[in-house]
């Protein structure tokens, strides 16, 4: 892929969680039956190894096992492969390996002690001369994870400065200015980005509205944040917020800090995308409570679904 295709990136790109067997060995099969479902779900990419991927839990070996699995499945849907590490070695390592298998690109995030303005951009300016020039790289921009404040004015002087940099993968929060002032800035004469968000499609419609080109992240109902999206690209404001909000208390409870991936694991396991719904350890585990919880979200999404079925089929 090249930089021009992904600078233009629109729609979902799926975040991929990272499938393991009860004894936390990878589950390769599961892997891919997951792409299959992604894409039979209308993603137009995916994304692997990312902090919902479980990748600060595998070895360098085992990244490349399932960056090799998937792209052997993904055929000519294109895959985006988190390589953030403590150092640049690690990055450039996993980084070259994925652009050699065909990954359309690399993503970083900067680490935690990042802290300063210009320490953010003096990280990324090592990071993209790490990896080279003709790697295309999504920055990650999630201060609620990371701790890292990355401000308007140091994204424009890292766009402004660093060929290499495709796609911003936006999850700050409250960000929606950002996006806002990011094209603006554009408007103005600085060069496209792709914009997609984050934050398990907690903010999408308002999101799009600003100016995103639709989301990467994950959710348990890939298929909601690919209708929501083609729908605001259409220009169906109201039909996309009654897709989005007949889908609102699962986004709302799975978005919950440190239970969201146990939770879209369970999900995924129940609809049959993923053998096992295991977390490797450390990890948290969902009560019988929990459990409970999700079954009721999941017998009253049906009859939302159901619900708003027709007009959507009609608008």
């Amino acid at each position: 892929m090249s930089f021009e295709t992904l600078n233009k990136a629109t729609g979902v790109y799926v975040i991929a969680p990272t499938p393991f067997l009860p004894d936390g060995a990878l589950d390769l099969a599961s892997l891919d039956r997951m792409v299959d479902f992604y894409a039979a779900a209308g993603a137009t990419g995916l994304t692997i190894l990312g902090m919902m991927g479980e990748a600060q839990k595998l070895t360098q070996a085992e990244s490349v096992t399932v960056t090799e699995r998937v792209m052997a499945r993904a055929g000519r849907l294109p895959v985006v492969v988190g390589v953030s590490a403590p150092g640049l070695a690690a990055v450039r390592e996993l980084g070259l390996r994925a652009m050699d298998m065909g990954a359309a690109g690399v993503m970083i995030t900067p680490p935690s002690v990042t802290r300063t303005d210009d320490q953010v951009f003096g990280y990324f300016a090592q990071a993209t001369e790490a990896l080279g020039a003709d790697v295309p790289v999504v920055l990650q921009d999630f201060p609620l994870a990371t701790g890292v404040q990355i401000s308007n004015g140091v994204l424009g002087r890292v766009i402004e400065a660093m060929p290499s940099i495709a796609m911003l993968k936006h999850e700050d929060w409250p960000g929606l200015a950002k996006i806002a002032a990011l094209r603006a800035a554009e408007a103005a004469g600085r060069r496209r980005i792709s914009i997609l968000t984050g934050n398990g499609g907690l903010f999408l419609p308002e999101e799009m509205a600003r100016g995103a080109d639709g989301a990467m992240t994950g959710f348990s109902f890939p298929e909601m944040m690919v209708g929501v999206a083609r729908l605001m690209t259409e220009g169906r404001i109201e039909a996309a917020q009654d897709l989005f909000d007949a889908y609102l208390p699962f986004v709302r409870y799975e978005s919950q800090p440190g239970l969201g991936l146990a939770i879209r694991k369970q999900v995924l396991a129940r609809r049959g995308v993923i053998a096992h719904a295991t977390l490797r350890k450390p990890g948290p585990g969902l009560s019988a409570a929990d459990m409970a919880d999700i079954d009721r979200l999941l017998a009253r999404q049906e009859r939302r679904l159901a619900a708003i079925a027709q007009p959507l089929e009609t608008a």
